[in-house]
């Protein structure tokens, strides 16, 4: 078999963490397997890179953010190369570039636009482990470094596995696997044997830290399977199966909890004149999707509500994007036509994930039975997520996740970090 590892930050902290994990690499290969690591950069580094040229520049170019946070990445890969070689073994390290992984020019948040791994199938024919620094590319047309974002060194592996026809994408963090909900949250929640794809991706849009959106959403469209595991036991973990379901398997009524903090609700009011009442709020609404779409906004939870005043669109923000939002919103209102746009702190966003999710009355039935109040709803097939108060965030996970029989008795375990 041939397997992709990645490594997070958590699994690498330290010089006795790379050599347990340099065991760990070395025992499934002298299994009979090829393999082939990304590493992520050791514990904080990359948070101490970013401390550092906050210190040194208040005006930094995004190029040279980028060459400066892929040394990170650069010094663990290395690292693990040496602690291979050290028990024995044969490795060599590469950098994203000299792994073939090509990317836009996007500094910051680059997007994969080719992976050609020549040079990794030159070291596993060579009977090595191929090391790659992940979260990294290069752009052919401008011939500079290029970093992909948060959560990049999962797409980083998963990439490599599609282009190298990898047997499974094994994604190492600091928990068991893929949870019913955030275990440092719920003590009791249940490790999933397996999660669909589809339930994987509404997970990681909704708050599971475990895997991003980008590295689920470049796995469903090339056919890599994720294992998601932990590098401190040797527990199966979760498989992130692209198949569909058996005839006659049991499906969970739920999937899983998921929870976002740090959330502004921002309203913006329709306008009391002009076209029919519910015209002018169809066009608000769409005026307004289109602005937040061309910034790239992440905005959730769109939709018009009815006011005592008439209507008005709101949708959710994380907080640290609200300024840059109304401000956005702001500045076209003039031209545009509409109403006042607030902006309301302190709330936070709990969903429901999986195709028998009770709808958007049975979640705040649910809320409402713990006491906490709902201030907007979104409903789809596949999930339902409801805004509450930010200080009640935890306490609706747990009013959900036991009101849809989801808890177990065995409580779950984090070995360090933060579950990334």
């Amino acid at each position: 078999m041939l397997i992709v590892q990645k490594y997070g930050g958590s699994s690498l902290q330290d010089a006795d963490r790379i050599r347990q994990i340099a065991a760990r690499v070395l025992k499934t290969q002298r299994s009979g397997h090829e393999v082939v690591v990304v590493c992520s950069a050791m514990g904080d580094s990359s948070d101490e890179l970013i401390d550092l040229a906050e210190e040194v520049s208040g005006n930094r170019p995004a190029r040279e953010m980028d060459m400066l946070l892929t040394s990170g990445e650069r010094v663990s890969n290395a690292l693990m190369a040496m602690a291979v070689h050290d028990l024995g073994g044969s490795a060599r390290s590469l950098s994203g570039a000299q792994a073939g992984i090509f990317t836009d020019a996007d500094h910051g948040a680059a997007g994969i636009v080719e992976v050609d791994p020549v040079r990794v199938r030159e070291v596993l024919a060579r009977g090595a482990v191929a090391l790659v620094a992940g979260f990294q590319g290069l752009c052919r047309e401008t011939g500079d470094i290029t970093t992909l974002g948060r959560g990049g060194s999962d797409v980083t592996a998963v990439a490599l596995a599609a282009a190298l026809d990898a047997d499974v994408c094994e994604i190492y963090t600091d928990v068991d696997g893929v949870f019913s909900a955030d275990p440092r949250v719920v003590a009791g929640a249940r490790l999933l044997e397996t999660v669909s794809s589809t339930d994987m991706l509404e997970m990681a849009a909704t708050g599971a830290k475990v895997l991003m959106s980008r590295c689920v959403e470049y796995a469903r469209r090339h056919g890599v399977e994720i294992c998601v595991r932990s590098s401190f036991t040797d527990g199966p973990g979760t498989l992130v199966s692209q198949a569909p379901s058996p005839a006659g398997t049991t499906v969970p009524r739920v999937t899983g909890v998921t929870h976002t903090g740090a959330m502004d609700l921002v309203t913006v009011a329709d306008p009391p004149t002009g076209p029919a009442a519910g015209t002018r709020v169809s066009m608000l609404l769409a005026e307004v999707s289109m602005l937040l779409g061309e910034a790239r906004t992440p905005a959730d939870m769109v939709q018009t509500v009815a006011t005592p005043a008439g209507s008005e669109v709101a949708f959710t923000v994380p907080s640290a994007e609200a300024p840059r939002t109304v401000g956005l919103l702001e500045r076209h209102r003039d031209r545009l036509g509409y109403g006042p746009v607030r902006r309301l702190p302190g709330f936070g966003r709990v969903s429901l994930v999986g195709a028998g999710h009770p709808g958007a009355a049975g979640v705040v039935a649910a809320l409402a039975g713990a006491g906490i109040g709902v201030r907007l709803t979104a409903a789809s097939g596949l999930r339902v997520s409801a805004l509450c108060a930010a200080d009640r965030l935890h306490d609706a996970v747990r009013a959900l996740h036991t009101a849809c029989a989801l808890d177990t008795a065995t409580e779950a375990v984090v070995h360090a970090g933060t579950g990334r």
